[in-house]
């Protein structure tokens, strides 16, 4: 199948995995159900079903490209493209508690409805149902699938403490904010990147070509979401304007100002520093040291490098031509993205 308008590409599959997630929640108790749906956008808090507002389905789609990148066809990557999608929410969920954001995807975060208890409790039951699709039929592929999967997510949740661990510091670097990146965004996107694959018997080398070329995606779509955090449009990205600026996030534009010994610098040190809610001006201020020390650009140029690492992966082992295109596409959409 030829797909090369990308936003075709997430649709199908969005509308590929859209059935196993309904059967995986189906089977939860009612309360964690609500929950999970309502994160997912397909119902409101009172349970009725609505006009979602559905996530962009990189994962699940890197899945079934991958699965096609190595011959086969995209079905045969169908539970772990599920299982994907259902990590990254879970992670979703659990984030936005941890970092107390209050909105997901233009609507009220799934916690501020329902509480973080039963936010906490969905959350661990959607990491659990990523994992039962997968079993669900054990072949020797979808056990090392699995196995992927766990390795990832295992990643995932210990560069999310790491994250945790950087709040309130102005001494992080930049080689340090990488590593956090790769384990919390780029794990997730090297296995996604490369599941499909394993799903479908792909060579050693075919595979880890492909979680190479998702693990750079994952810095590049991270640098990307941290510029969006500061400079992107607050209606497509579905959080306030400079949100990072205002929760003080040591994202990458923060983290390159603040080892600046310019007077922008040392404000916005001082600044990530304080306490309290800030006003608009404060914020307005903060864009302002950001702009005079260049961080827009070189979070950028750091994005465009690790794409160019990326796409260089994709030639190191021998990829199907149609779904090498796809996955390249879809890494350049990761770059020119606004939301």
């Amino acid at each position: 199948m030829t797909r090369l308008d990308l936003p075709k590409s997430f649709e199908w599959a969005r509308l590929a995995v859209a059935p196993v997630l309904a059967a995986a929640s189906a089977g939860l108790e009612p309360e964690l159900q609500r929950v999970v749906e309502y994160h997912w956008g397909w119902i409101d808090e009172a349970g009725r079903r609505c006009e979602s507002r559905p996530g962009k389905a990189i994962r699940p789609t890197l899945a079934l490209l991958s699965a096609e990148a190595v011959g086969a066809e995209a079905d045969v990557a169908l539970a772990g493209a599920a299982a994907l999608e259902i990590v990254h929410d879970f992670t979703l969920l659990h984030d936005d508690v941890m970092d107390d954001d209050r909105e997901r995807r233009g609507r009220p975060a799934a916690w501020t409805r329902f509480g973080i208890g039963r936010a906490i409790c969905a959350g661990d039951a959607m990491m659990l149902l990523a994992q039962q699709i997968l079993l669900g039929d054990p072949s020797p592929h979808r056990v090392e699938a699995l196995s992927a999967l766990v390795d990832a997510t295992q990643t995932v949740i210990a560069g999310q403490a790491l994250d945790l661990s950087f709040e309130g510091r102005v001494d992080i670097g930049v080689e340090d904010y990488l590593r956090m990146s790769g384990m919390k965004t780029g794990a997730l996107l090297g296995c996604s990147a490369s599941l499909g694959a394993i799903l479908a018997g792909g060579t050693e080398g075919q595979v880890h070509s492909l979680r190479e070329f998702g693990e750079a995606l994952g810095l590049a779509f991270q640098a990307v979401d941290d510029w969006l955090g500061i400079w992107g449009n607050p209606e497509r990205v579905g959080k306030p304007a400079a949100s990072d600026l205002r929760q003080r996030k040591s994202s990458l534009p923060i983290v390159m100002a603040m080892h600046s010994d310019l007077p922008a610098g040392r404000a916005l040190r001082d600044f990530m520093q304080s306490e309290g809610r800030v006003d608009d001006e404060t914020i307005a201020r903060g864009v302002a040291w950001l702009d005079a020390l260049g961080t827009e650009r070189a979070t950028i140029d750091l994005a465009h490098r690790e794409l160019d690492r990326a796409l260089a992966s994709l030639d190191d082992n021998p990829l199907a031509s149609t779904a090498h295109a796809e996955l390249a596409q879809l890494a350049r959409f990761v770059i020119e993205r606004a939301f």
